[in-house]
């Protein structure tokens, strides 16, 4: 058997990311809450408990963490949590995040932290949320309040996650809240986050000089269908631009361009240090003029790709390949926010494991600047409208009884981890079936 081994390089940082409402439990005073007592989530199912994180048992995932040599965890701050109302700021919950940050130092990882995960607490839905330019401001004091509160222990922060998510499953195709699908409505929000996250950006260099801060970017791979066909390159094209730099080129030239609408927003120009991605696959996409909902297009998956077990992810490692391609040109640093695959059973995740990371490696072996790697997600959590049906973690969870299990793939990613490689025994014990693939004689 052939031996050998993909080195990253010194410093790489190897962890995993979660999101507050997803793992917390109990956060009744959001959108989210709010948006599952109306009966859209899948099932009819609930957040409840989720994790438990809210009653502290992120001490045990943290150790589960450490234990499988990860140097980094990224983690959410919850705003309704610690600002239940414009006027009031509860100092317990902020103590709760200063003493997981503090809880991660003390393993030996680096905290990452999100200041914006999807959720909104209800009173900023009831001023009318991201489409009301005030947003901007409270946006702001919120950042400050929470990089004062952990500046001591954290210095890599995410203004933003997945925006571009945000805008179009909230404001296009109704999915999150608040179930709209107006392209002008979404426009406004689009402004209003771009705006938000570099009067974040700024605020943060205000109480930390030396502070990383970026966005993290849901990159979805779009290719033509059928690549002979014009028309399939230009929607291809066109839904990239659309998702992809929507909220990736400001920072770089400081404008911001959606379908046909342009606006120049000059303060966001500078306002990124890194470039977080989040990638999980890639569609087939193909022009169908009467589609407009779909913006003129017809998405589907490559028919040869692994899917997932709902099918809701295929199995496109290249497509990984191609997001770090894309990033170059903003000439920053890249961190791979999140990457992974539902799978209860835990048979295709060693396989998306693997192959990812091996196509991460030789973006690195480019000499790009690749810094970290986050897998979503530690333990199986409530992925929002999809609620339990999906199931990410690297460690098994049943909500009813909160017992975690650790899959097989945990291991795996711990082998990653502890040699800062992927090597061909780790190959060979947990995914033999693409040995040769990834080891071509």
């Amino acid at each position: 058997m052939i031996s050998a081994v993909f080195n990253f390089p010194k410093g790489f940082l190897w962890g995993t990311a979660t999101a507050a409402y997803q793992v917390e439990g109990n956060n009744q005073n959001t959108n989210w809450f709010q948006w599952e007592q109306q009966g859209h989530i899948i099932n009819n199912q609930k957040c409840g408990m989720a994790c438990d994180w809210g009653s502290g048992r992120w001490r045990e995932d943290f150790d589960r963490a450490a234990e499988t040599s990860q140097n980094t965890h990224r983690f959410s701050i919850e705003w309704s949590r610690i600002q239940p109302t414009p006027d009031v700021w509860d100092e317990n919950a902020i103590e709760i995040y200063r003493e997981m940050a503090r809880g991660l130092r003390k393993r030996g990882m680096i905290p990452m932290v999100t200041l914006h995960h999807f959720t909104d607490p209800l009173w900023l839905v009831e001023m009318g949320g991201w489409e009301n330019p005030d947003v901007i401001n409270k946006f702001t004091i919120f950042t400050e309040k929470v990089v004062e509160a952990l500046k001591e222990y954290v210095d890599l922060w995410v203004t933003i996650n997945e925006p571009n998510v945000y805008t179009a499953m909230g404001y296009l195709m109704g999915i999150f809240p608040p179930g709209v699908k107006d392209p002008f409505r979404a426009y406004k929000v689009i402004i209003n986050m771009v705006s938000a996250h570099a009067a974040a950006y700024e605020t943060i260099h205000n109480v930390q000089s030396k502070a990383s801060v970026g966005m993290a970017i849901n990159y979805r791979s779009f290719v033509p269908a059928r690549k002979w066909m014009p028309l399939d390159k230009w929607i291809a094209n066109f839904q990239s631009r659309n998702y992809n730099n929507m909220f990736a080129d400001p920072p770089l030239n400081g404008y911001l361009k959606y379908l046909m609408l342009s606006k120049k927003v000059s303060k966001a120009k500078g306002t990124q240090d890194y470039l977080g991605i989040n990638y999980y696959s890639r569609d087939l996409v193909k022009f169908s003029p009467f589609n407009f909902g779909g913006f003129f297009a017809n998405r589907s998956s490559n028919p040869d790709a692994e899917l997932s077990e709902n099918e809701f992810i295929a199995n496109e490692p290249l497509g990984f390949f191609e997001s770090f391609k894309w990033a170059l040109k903003y000439h920053i640093p890249i961190y791979v926010t999140e990457n992974g695959i539902e799978d209860a059973q835990d048979k295709l995740r060693p396989r998306y494991i693997i192959e990812h990371i091996h196509q991460m490696w030789k973006a690195v072996n480019f000499s790009w600047p690749i810094k970290g790697y986050y897998h979503w997600t530690l333990v199986d959590n409530f992925e929002w409208e999809r609620g339990w049906t999906q199931r990410f973690g690297l460690w098994a969870l049943e909500p009813k009884t909160q017992i975690r299990r650790k899959r097989p793939s945990a291991d795996l990613y711990a082998s990653i981890c502890k040699s800062n490689a992927l090597s061909s025994e780790a190959v060979d014990k947990f995914a033999p079936e693409i040995f040769g693939q990834i080891f071509p004689k």
